[in-house]
C-alpha cells in the first residue's frame, strides 16, 4: 500500500510547523533524515521558524536544553527514527533533571512500511519513554496539530517537562485538515500550599538547627532574597541544590552555595543539621553509592520539611513563609574579586581569572567536572550572571548547553567551563557555533585525563590505577589537540598555560564578539 502526498501547505509536516509557530515555539534544532523530509520542506515554506542544525543528535537535544532554560519556553527538535533518538538520549536526561521543556520530533517509518521490518524499524516509544515525561505516536495527518499542541502543554507545565512526539512519514506527506492550529492548554504553577507554609514556619521558630535546600526558580535573584531575608530572620543557613538547572549570581544577588558532589564533603557540610527544608529541590542523595558511607549526606534523624514541590511556584511559596515568619527581604553581601593570579595555571588561577573578568549579563555554561567544584567562591564577587550545570550527569551537556543559550540570549556572552573529556562527547557543537556566529566562549581545562574518575577509583576502594587502569583513565597519547580541533570546525582557538596567559585571553575574549575557544593546559 502506499499513500499519496498532500500539497505543499496542507500537508501533516505544515500543521506541524504551524502549531509550533502558533504556540510559540519558533526554534528547532535538527539533525533529520529520510523520514523527516517533508517536516524539512514544510520549514522550507515557514521561515518564522530558526532552524539550527547539530551534527550529531546529542547536541541537538543539549542545545534545545540549554534554550529553553535561558529563553523560558521550549524549542523543538527533529530527530531521525529509534537510532537517531538513541543518539540523543544522554542530553534528554540532563534535560529531563533539570525540569527543561522540550519538545522532541522523532520521524519514523510510513506507518504502512512498519510491518516490513526495514533497517532502522525500532521500537521508539520504548527509547522515548524513560527520558521523556510524555510520548505519544501521531496517528494521522489530522492528528498532527491536536498531538503537537498536548506536547507543548505537557513540555510548558511547570516545572517543564521534555516530550516526545513520533511522527509517521505518511502523516508527515498526508494531506491535513485546514483549520486553525490547535493551542496548547497551559497551566500556572500550583500556589503555595498553607498547610506546609505554616509547619515550615513552626519548625524554624523551635530553635533546631536547620538548611534549607533550594532549586529551580527558587534560585532567581527575588527568590534569594527573599529566602536569605528568611535565614537572617530564623537563623536558618541556605544551600542550593548540588546541581541545578539555572542559577541567578554575582553582584547583587545572594551568594548560596551549593551541596557538594564528593561524598565526604557533602557530609560534612550538613552535619550537625536538625532540620531540613526542601524548596523545589530533591531530598540530598551522594552521586553513586561507596562502600562504608551512606547514600545521603543527611543526618540519621535529621527531619524534613517540604515547602514547595518543582511544580509550585517557588517565589511565592518563599514570599508566604517570609510573610509567616516576619522575614524582610535581604541585602546582599558584596564579596571582593580575588586578586589577580600568577605562575601555573591551575583550577585557582583559572577560577580567579573567570571571576575577575566575566561581563555583566553573562551566561556561564559549567561541565568543569573536577576542576571547576571550587569555582563558586572565587566568583561570587564577579558581574551578574547566570549558571547553568549538566544536572543529570550524561557527560556531555556542556557544549550544547552553550549553544542553545546563545541562541536563547543574543547580546549576551556564554561562556562555557568545560572538561576535555566530556568535550569530547559532543565536540560538533563548536561546528553550530561557528555556523551560527554565536558568542561564546569555551574554556578547555586541558588536563588529558577522566580527572573524575581517577579519583572515583580511589573513592570506590578500588586502589591506585595500574597499566590497564591508567590507559583507560588517560587522554594523553595521543594528547588532542583542542586548537587545531577548533579551528578545523571554523572557531578561533589559542592555548595557555600559565596564569597570565590565560587571562589575558580570557578578558579579550569577554570583549570579542563571536565563538572563540581557550585550551587551557593544567
Amino acid at each position: 500500500m502506499t499513500s499519496q502526498a498532500g500539497k505543499p501547505g496542507e500537508t501533516g509536516a505544515d500543521a506541524l510547523c504551524d502549531t509550533l509557530l502558533a504556540n510559540d515555539v519558533d526554534v528547532c534544532f535538527a539533525n533529520p533524515g529520510t523520514s523527516e523530509m517533508h517536516f524539512v520542506a514544510a520549514l522550507d515554506r515557514k521561515q518564522q521558524m530558526r532552524c539550527v542544525l547539530g551534527l550529531f543528535e546529542g547536541v541537538v537535544t543539549g542545545a534545545a536544553d540549554g534554550y529553553a532554560r535561558m529563553a523560558g519556553k521550549p524549542a523543538a527538535t527533529l530527530l531521525h527514527t529509534g537510532p537517531g533518538l538513541a543518539n540523543a538520549l544522554a542530553n534528554m536526561h540532563n534535560a529531563r533533571r533539570a525540569h527543561t521543556p522540550m519538545v522532541n520530533v522523532v520521524g519514523d517509518h510510513a506507518s504502512y512500511h512498519l510491518p516490513y521490518d526495514a533497517p532502522l524499524t525500532s521500537d521508539i516509544e520504548s527509547l522515548a519513554r524513560p527520558m521523556s515525561g510524555f510520548v505519544r505516536r501521531i496517528g494521522s495527518a489530522a492528528d498532527v496539530s491536536p498531538a503537537t499542541a498536548e506536547a507543548i502543554a505537557a513540555a510548558s507545565r511547570a516545572p517543564g517537562a521534555v516530550t516526545t512526539l513520533i511522527l509517521p512519514a505518511d502523516h508527515a506527506w498526508g494531506a491535513a485538515p485546514q483549520v486553525a492550529p490547535a493551542k496548547a492548554q497551559l497551566r500556572a504553577p500550583a500556589l503555595p500550599d498553607p498547610d506546609r507554609v505554616s509547619a515550615v514556619a513552626k519548625a524554624l521558630k523551635n530553635g533546631k538547627k536547620t538548611v534549607i535546600v533550594m532549586s529551580g526558580t527558587a534560585l532567581r535573584a527575588g527568590a534569594l532574597a527573599t529566602a536569605q531575608g528568611i535565614a537572617d530572620a530564623t537563623g536558618a543557613t541556605l544551600k542550593a541544590q548540588q546541581s541545578n538547572g539555572r542559577m541567578e549570581r554575582g553582584a547583587g544577588r545572594v551568594a548560596v552555595d551549593r551541596v557538594p558532589y564528593p561524598v565526604d564533603q557533602a557530609i560534612a557540610a550538613l552535619k550537625g543539621f536538625e532540620q531540613i527544608v526542601l524548596v523545589g529541590a530533591k531530598w540530598p542523595v551522594i552521586f553513586f553509592g561507596y562502600p562504608g558511607k551512606p547514600s545521603s549526606p543527611v543526618p540519621e534523624g535529621c527531619e524534613t520539611f517540604v515547602l514547595a514541590d518543582p511544580s509550585d511556584d517557588l517565589p511565592a511559596a518563599l514570599d508566604a513563609l517570609a510573610s509567616e515568619v516576619g522575614a524582610g527581604t535581604a541585602k546582599p553581601v558584596a564579596a571582593a574579586l580575588p586578586d589577580p593570579a600568577t605562575g601555573a595555571l591551575n583550577a585557582q588561577s583559572l577560577a580567579v581569572a573567570i571571576g575577575r573578568h566575566l561581563p555583566e549579563d553573562a551566561i556561564v555554561c559549567d561541565e568543569a567536572v573536577t576542576t571547576g567544584r571550587d569555582f563558586f567562591r572565587f566568583t561570587a564577587g564577579s558581574a551578574a550572571h547566570d549558571w547553568l550545570q549538566v544536572t543529570g550527569g550524561a557527560i556531555g551537556g556542556g557544549l550544547p548547553l552553550a549553544t542553545g543559550a546563545a541562541i536563547a540570549c543574543p547580546g549576551r556572552k556564554v561562556v562555557n567551563l568545560q572538561a576535555d573529556g566530556s568535550a569530547m562527547y559532543t565536540n560538533q557543537a563548536l561546528w553550530t557555533m561557528a555556523r551560527e556566529k554565536l558568542d561564546v566562549c569555551v574554556v578547555i581545562f586541558a588536563n588529558r585525563k577522566y580527572q573524575i574518575l581517577l579519583g572515583e577509583l580511589k573513592g570506590v576502594g578500588a586502589g591506585e590505577p595500574g597499566l590497564n587502569a591508567s590507559r583507560m583513565l588517560n587522554l594523553d597519547d595521543p594528547a588532542i589537540d583542542f586548537v587545531k580541533l577548533a579551528e578545523s570546525m571554523g572557531v578561533e582557538a589559542a592555548r595557555a598555560d600559565t596564569a597570565e596567559g590565560f587571562a589575558d585571553l580570557f578578558a579579550r575574549a569577554m570583549k570579542t564578539e563571536g565563538p572563540f575557544l581557550i585550551e587551557a593546559l593544567i
